[in-house]
């Protein structure tokens, strides 16, 4: 069964960077350009995982996350922070709202690679 990805971040080079990258890796890919988007796609179409940008329009990253975790429909979905906000404090708050991983931009695509499949529990 295939891994769906939902890809959450408004920089377009991003978006198609990651988009990419996630196709090539054998994942299906879905993107949301801001907060609210990105919630109702997780509640459409039940991610496996969310890469979520921490600074987006209309709800930040952390909330996304916040909500994410406190749905019980969603709970479960994995998520891996991917933002250029990397200071300590940052880091601290994104894990303690329930992220799985955070990686701070610029990111290495085979790092990204092997946490998501690290994530997901599936081999190279």
């Amino acid at each position: 069964m295939t891994k769906r990805i939902l890809i959450v971040d408004d920089e377009p080079n991003i978006v198609i960077s990651l988009e990419f990258l996630m196709k090539r890796e054998g994942f299906e890919a879905e993107i949301a350009v801001d907060g609210e988007a990105a919630l109702e796609a997780v509640a459409r179409s039940k991610p496996d995982l969310v890469v979520l940008d921490v600074m987006l329009p209309r709800l930040d990253g952390f909330e996304v996350c916040r909500r994410i975790r406190a749905d019980p429909d969603s709970r479960s979905v994995k998520v891996l922070m991917l933002t250029a906000r990397g200071r300590e404090t940052e880091v601290a708050r994104g894990l303690a709202l329930g992220a799985d991983a955070y990686v701070t931009k610029p990111f290495s695509t085979r790092d990204v690679v092997a946490q998501i499949r690290r994530l997901l529990g599936v081999g190279p």
